[in-house]
């Protein structure tokens, strides 16, 4: 996404109070306690161990540690994790800060 998209997105956002994960296409990750998680707008899953997991998101990765962990759902642009989470972090593709 370029600046100027990027500007507009956060205009919608702050002006029309329309979702900024819809909008600019982030990842909306919900968690439930350290045992669930939650991940919107993911576009397709690279890494998947027991105590790792990897979504490519738009701006990045999402990487995801702890142990245990199972799928229970994987939809195209969705995943339902369950597990013991001990870190949520990103990488961003650009940049390669976490």
């Amino acid at each position: 996404m370029n600046k100027w998209q990027q500007r507009l997105g956060n205009w919608l956002t702050n002006h029309l109070h329309l979702p900024s994960d819809t909008i600019l296409n982030l990842p909306r990750i919900t968690t439930i306690g350290q045992f669930h998680a939650y991940i919107e707008n993911h576009r397709g899953l690279l890494i998947f161990k027991d105590e790792e997991i990897q979504l490519k998101t738009m701006q990045g990765v999402v990487v995801i540690t702890g142990s245990d962990f199972v799928i229970k759902t994987l939809l195209p642009e969705e995943i339902l994790i369950e597990g013991t989470i001990s870190t949520i972090h990103f990488i961003d593709s650009k940049n390669n800060e976490q």
